[in-house]
């Protein structure tokens, strides 16, 4: 009788202790929420019209004309980063219809970084050097810059899902070569680990540091802390501005539109408005300067990968008034090659309560987005929530209308405000939701950047002028500045 998805111990805390919070406003932590309410799909139309009539909608997306947006082509990959740092949900799926209160976000809600460190030396120790204390596993000796991996070939890092392409597996691996290069500079006891332990320290009460981290553990403690600030300050003052209107982060950052006591993970932010990263994909990238582009889906990981796929950062992140490649602008086109995805991530069709939907529109990745709001989360609509927020209802697409749907899935009601009122970035009812859960995440942490009032990023990172561009080149140039680098390989 439990609960989907629930543990006979969340199943215990959800009836005993919350007060049945399946029936409250306030869903534990560690779980989903609304930050409205659910959208059942109502009317007389038959599953076939109402698929047809997404579908349809997808279509209009569909081009092969792609422009240049705000962002930098690596912004979208820093998004799906941040995305894995803070959301999984192994429950859900498209055609079956799942409360977002019964399920547990196996991610940490917090910019922690916990797709990268795990839970620590202590607890995640696969992740570790065992001849180097805090020092993380990175390299192999036919390819030093690709995660360590397994006899399989499988990465041994903190979230499986930051191997899935080849750009965001070296987001993921800039960040373990970043770690390793300062705990190298804390074990010399240098300039530079002075500067670490500084910004470490700033915010937290020095008897915390002394009671609460065991000294064996003090230098990989300062180093992790040192990354996160920085990390959290690029996504509060860069990340954020590149894909939200800055006048909708600045509101937010001065009032949060939703009630303090709302979910901390709503599926209107990590089943649709979040999602506006997938209308951002360029089809093509350059890796290196000096190559011809590469198709996203030939790109691929979640395997091993030689020293020729190795990307230079400046390509993806601009630095010192050098411009990367850009992404494509938040709105309502999408490149035609998410409208095919491949066999290894789309095999097979979907099942919606026994209504079959064909390979070809399984392929669809609008589609799927749109099909997992409506079916599984049943999530509000765009009007819904800009009702919520005393907005201006945008007017339902013609496309739908034809198709007798006179609601908006809140995925394509964002893009089609970025589109409309945004000049290609986030606004009004998306705009809200995503700086919203960002910025409250670290309002909600008391070790966050957000109540360090003096923070300065780091000098060597270019300071106030600090830019994630400004850190992968730091990495880019002290890499090999590690003295036992091969020591760290996974052979």
């Amino acid at each position: 009788m439990g609960y989907h998805g629930l543990s006979k111990h969340d199943h215990l805390v959800f009836e005993c202790l919350n007060h049945n919070a399946l029936n409250s406003d306030e869903p534990l932590p560690q779980h989903f929420g609304y930050l409205h309410k659910a959208n059942p799909i109502t009317g007389n139309l038959t599953k076939d019209e109402i698929v047809n009539g997404f579908d349809a909608l997808v279509e209009t997306m569909r081009t092969s004309h792609v422009g240049d947006g705000p962002a930098a082509a690596g912004m979208t990959f820093l998004g799906q980063f941040i995305d894995h740092d803070i959301t999984l949900d192994t429950t859900s799926s498209i055609g079956t219809r799942i409360d977002p209160r019964s399920i547990r976000n196996v991610r940490t809600p917090a910019l922690d970084l916990d797709c990268v460190y795990g839970d620590g030396p202590e607890a995640s120790g696969y992740l570790y050097s065992k001849k180097h204390h805090g020092f993380m596993l990175f390299g192999r000796k036919d390819s030093p810059l690709d995660l360590a991996r397994n006899f399989e070939g499988t990465a041994l890092i903190g979230d499986f899902r930051n191997d899935e392409n080849i750009i965001v597996s070296q987001i993921q691996g800039a960040f373990i070569c970043l770690h390793n290069i300062l705990m190298s500079h804390v074990a010399d006891d240098n300039e530079t680990a002075k500067d670490v332990r500084h910004c470490a320290h700033m915010g937290v009460r020095k008897d915390v540091w002394d009671h609460h981290v065991a000294p064996r553990l003090k230098g990989f403690e300062e180093v992790r802390r040192f990354i996160r600030l920085h990390y959290q300050w690029i996504i509060l003052n860069e990340f954020l501005p590149a894909f939200v209107d800055p006048d909708v982060v600045h509101a937010v950052k001065k009032h949060d539109p939703f009630h303090d006591k709302g979910p901390i993970m709503p599926a209107e932010f990590s089943v649709a408005a979040y999602r506006f990263g997938h209308a951002t994909v360029q089809p093509t990238y350059k890796l290196k300067r000096s190559e011809t582009d590469h198709k996203l889906f030939d790109m691929l990981g979640f395997q091993a990968r030689g020293p020729e796929s190795d990307i230079e950062m400046r390509m993806f992140f601009d630095h010192s008034g050098d411009k990367a490649q850009r992404a494509l602008p938040v709105g309502t086109k999408m490149a035609a090659s998410l409208f095919e995805l491949p066999d290894n991530i789309v095999g097979a069709p979907l099942d919606w309560g026994g209504f079959p939907i064909k390979i070809d529109k399984a392929k669809k990745l609008g589609l799927r987005n749109i099909l997992r709001d409506r079916t599984a989360l049943q999530i509000p609509s765009g009007q819904q929530m800009a009702d919520k927020l005393g907005l201006h209802r945008l007017d339902t697409p013609s496309v739908l209308k034809d198709h007798h749907i006179d609601k908006t899935p809140l995925w394509y009601y964002c893009l089609q405000e970025a589109q409309e009122k945004g000049g290609g970035r986030l606004t009004g009812v998306g705009g809200s939701i995503v700086a919203s859960v960002l910025i409250r995440l670290l309002k909600l942490d008391q070790e966050s950047v957000w109540h360090v009032r003096d923070f300065e990023p780091w000098s060597g990172f270019g300071g106030r002028d600090c830019t994630m561009g400004s850190i992968m080149q730091w990495v880019e140039k002290h890499r090999d500045d590690i003295p036992h680098r091969k020591d760290l390989w996974c052979h």
